[in-house]
């Protein structure tokens, strides 16, 4: 059964090999990082390895690796003879990954084929696979209890997308899902769902949700702090995060009635996605905005709207805000993480579509920490919250508190991982 899905995988691979390869010459999208997927190990992470005992964590991209940040600080606190070597996805989360944990241990996580995957457990001969959420290869897992490493899945949830997809193969995933020590789900739902797909039930337990328990340090950030120095006097600011395509036009038609609600409003506006920065620069452009682009800024007076093009710098910069706007959440992408703003006492409006963060929405729109509109809404609420100090501090001051509540989930992950550990050396 598995040959024939490593056959399907190598077949969707060739099939697909006019467009990668456009898309390498052109975009260099998917050039980052192929020798390593291909299965040639980095030899900066060999050297990393060498001689440690290691872990292997992988965050699939930037959302994953924020989330992790803090579990890999605290496993290095509990086991400093050990060396964590985090693999990600995503250009992004590379990016990410390399400002957070370095270069010599940071790599693009390999092609599910059993001959590439066994090359990185050599490699690495690691004592424990962390994956991130729901990160599951087949050939991986496989692989990993061949060679008897343990893996646990962390953070773990199923979306609603992916649901009926696993429910539908759950005969062919239930062998896979017995070859995996432990599931820390997120909450109780996530944790219903993983056993309805197959998961060991006594192997699930719900430890809760390591992204309440993120802390962005905006003390630290020199951005944060140039930003602030260079507000207009009296400005008050609109951060707005993580947006995906229709949703910065659907912004930018609210300017005129929010500039009328705080008449020296900055919007610090940061898409999602760095390939689409220079397509929301255009935007700007056809609008007549005048508007900062952040890889340009060099200090000089900040423009109405700031074009935050960097990654990695959003969590912090929302520390900046008066008001939040969370994307991904007007269209039907699934959303983002509220959290980031709510962590600062900021007040967050987050679109209809937030399934990705069911449970975190859910905590905050019951203490009663965040405002869910319509597009047709979005306007309204977001210059009613600029104009009024007093309703917008009592919402942003009910987030931070279901932030520090909920938090927790990275200490009882971590003692929940330690027991898996190949003990002795």
């Amino acid at each position: 059964m598995w040959i024939l899905y490593s056959f399907a995988l190598l077949l969707v691979l060739a099939l697909g090999s006019p467009f990668w390869v456009l898309r390498m010459l052109t975009a260099g999208k998917y050039r980052a990082g192929l020798a390593g997927r291909l299965g040639v190990v980095p030899q900066a992470l060999r050297g990393a390895a060498r001689g440690r005992r290691t872990i292997w964590l992988h965050a699939v991209s930037v959302g994953e690796i924020i989330a992790a940040a803090r579990l890999v600080a605290e496993l290095e606190r509990a086991l400093p003879e050990h060396c964590i070597c985090i693999s990600t996805t995503t250009r992004t989360g590379y990016t990410l990954a390399l400002q957070r944990f370095g270069r010599e241990r940071v790599f693009y996580f390999p092609l599910d084929f059993a001959f590439i995957v066994r090359r990185y457990l050599r490699a690495l001969n690691p004592e424990l696979l962390i994956l991130v959420e729901t990160e599951l290869w087949p050939n991986l897992l496989l692989q990993c209890a061949k060679s008897s490493v343990p893996v646990a899945v962390v953070n773990a949830r199923i979306s609603d997308r992916s649901l009926p997809r696993y429910r539908r193969l759950r005969a062919l995933w239930r062998p896979l899902l017995a070859k995996i020590a432990l599931f820390s789900a997120q909450g109780e739902e996530d944790a219903t769902r993983l056993r309805a797909i197959g998961a060991p039930p006594e192997r699930v337990r719900v430890l809760g949700n390591l992204k309440f328990d993120v802390r962005s340090a905006e003390g630290e950030n020199t951005l944060v702090a140039e930003l602030r120095a260079h507000l207009p006097t009296g400005a008050k600011v609109l951060v707005c995060g993580s947006t995906l395509d229709d949703e910065e036009a659907a912004l930018l038609d609210c300017l005129p009635a929010l500039t009328a609600a705080a008449p020296s409003l900055v919007c610090i506006l940061a898409p999602r996605h760095p390939e689409r920065f220079a397509a929301v620069a255009h935007l700007l452009q056809q609008r007549g905005l005048a508007f900062t682009r952040r890889s340009q800024w060099a200090g000089q007076p900040l423009a109405s709207v700031f074009l935050l093009d960097s990654v990695g710098e959003l969590a912090s910069v929302y520390a900046l805000a008066d008001v939040a706007f969370v994307g991904g959440s007007l269209v039907s992408a699934g959303g983002h993480n509220p959290l980031e703003p709510a962590q600062f006492a900021v007040p967050v409006v987050m679109g209809e579509s937030y399934e990705n963060f069911r449970g975190i929405v859910a905590a905050m729109r019951e203490a009663n920490a965040i405002e869910i509109v319509a597009c047709k809404e979005l306007c309204v609420t977001l210059a009613n919250l600029l104009s009024d100090a007093q309703c917008a501090a009592a919402l942003g001051e009910a987030g931070q508190r279901v932030f520090l509540a909920e938090s927790g989930a990275t200490a009882r992950t971590v003692a929940a991982l330690l027991p898996l550990l190949r003990w002795p050396a």
